[in-house]
C-alpha cells in the first residue's frame, strides 16, 4: 500500500471542528451513532426516549467519541413520512443537553434545511446529510451558519425506496457524484475546510457494491476532503460474514481499520470503546501517535 493510500493528500487536514482541532494527516475521529428514532435498524428504538439518547452520548463521550451524531429520521424507506417540527423535536432537546456538558463535536443527521438550523441554534456544529445537499436550501443553511457538512452519496435519499440499485462501476460513480456535490457546496458558498465526503456504504447499495467502496476507498478519499465512512453492523457485513444483527462488531472493526489504511479519517460507529481501542492502535502502528503507557520491554 502506497504512502499516498495511507495518508492522502487532504485539503485543510488541521480542522477546528466545533470546539474541537483535528489533524486528519495523522488522525482518526470516532463519531458515535445516537439515532432518536424508534426503528433504526441497529439499535430499533433503544435511544428514542430524551434520557436515554442523551445517556447514550454522554457514555460515548466518556468512552474516548471525539464526535456524536444525533438523528430523528432514519435512511429507510420501511417508516412513516414525519414533518420538519417533530424531527425538530426529536433532535433539538439531545443537542442541548450534550452540548451543555462536553466539547465533543455533535452533528445533526439530516437532509432538511429547518432542522438543521434549529439544530445548530441548539448546538450542533455539522449537518450530516445523506442527501448529498439535494434538499433546497440546506447548503444555503450551512453557509449562512458556518456549519460543517458531510456530503453522502445516495441515490434516493432518506426515506425513498430504490428497488434493484445498479451501477456500471460504483465508485467511479459515487466519486463522479461527490465531486459534483462537493462543487455545488462550494458555490453556495460553503469554505472548503467545512466540508466532509462520505461514500454512503449501502445507502442503496447492494453488499457487492459496499465491498468495492470499501476496497477501493482510495479512489474516494483521492478527491481531497476528509472521508467519513458509516460501516458500523451495516448489511454488507452481516451477508458478508452471515451474522445477524448484534454479532458484525468484528466485522465492522475489520472493515473500519481496512478504511483507514485506504484514507479514511472519520468512523461513524456503534461500538465506541471497541472502536477507539482499534483505531489508537491503527494510529500507533502508523507511528501517528505513541503507545499510551510506558514500555516495558526496555531489556
Amino acid at each position: 500500500m502506497s504512502r499516498e493510500q495511507l495518508s492522502p493528500a487532504i485539503i485543510a487536514p488541521v480542522r477546528r471542528i466545533g470546539r474541537r482541532e483535528f489533524d486528519f494527516a495523522r488522525q482518526v475521529a470516532v463519531m458515535a451513532i445516537v439515532n432518536r428514532t424508534p426503528n433504526s435498524f441497529h439499535d430499533q428504538g433503544r435511544t428514542y426516549a430524551l434520557d436515554s439518547a442523551v445517556a447514550a452520548a454522554r457514555r460515548a463521550v466518556d468512552d474516548g467519541a471525539d464526535w456524536v451524531d444525533i438523528g430523528g429520521f432514519a435512511f429507510s424507506a420501511a417508516q412513516a413520512e414525519i414533518g420538519a417540527a417533530e424531527e425538530i423535536d426529536r433532535v433539538a432537546p439531545v443537542i442541548a443537553e450534550v452540548r451543555a456538558v462536553t466539547d465533543a463535536v455533535i452533528s445533526v443527521d439530516t437532509h432538511r434545511p429547518d432542522v438543521a438550523r434549529a439544530a445548530i441554534e441548539a448546538g450542533a456544529d455539522v449537518i450530516n446529510d445523506t442527501n448529498g445537499l439535494r434538499e433546497p436550501g440546506l447548503a444555503e443553511v450551512a453557509a449562512a451558519t458556518g456549519a460543517g457538512v458531510v456530503v453522502t452519496h445516495s441515490l434516493g435519499g432518506p426515506g425513498r425506496r430504490v428497488f434493484r440499485p445498479s451501477y456500471d462501476d460504483v465508485v467511479a460513480e459515487v466519486a463522479g457524484y461527490l465531486r459534483e456535490r462537493v462543487a455545488y457546496a462550494l458555490e453556495a458558498g460553503i469554505a472548503p475546510d467545512k466540508i466532509i465526503i462520505d461514500p454512503g456504504h449501502d445507502l442503496n447499495k447492494n453488499t457487492f457494491h459496499s465491498l468495492e467502496l470499501t476496497r477501493r476507498l482510495e479512489e474516494i478519499t483521492a478527491i481531497g476532503y476528509p472521508t467519513l465512512v458509516a460501516l458500523s453492523n451495516k448489511d454488507f457485513i452481516g451477508e458478508t460474514l452471515d451474522r445477524p444483527q448484534g454479532r458484525r462488531t468484528e466485522g465492522t472493526i475489520a472493515a473500519n481499520v481496512v478504511a483507514v489504511l485506504k484514507g479514511a479519517r472519520i468512523l461513524r460507529v456503534h461500538d465506541v470503546p471497541a472502536t477507539v481501542a482499534a483505531v489508537r492502535m491503527t494510529e500507533a502502528v502508523l507511528g501517528w501517535r505513541a503507545p499510551l503507557a510506558p514500555s516495558h520491554n526496555l531489556a
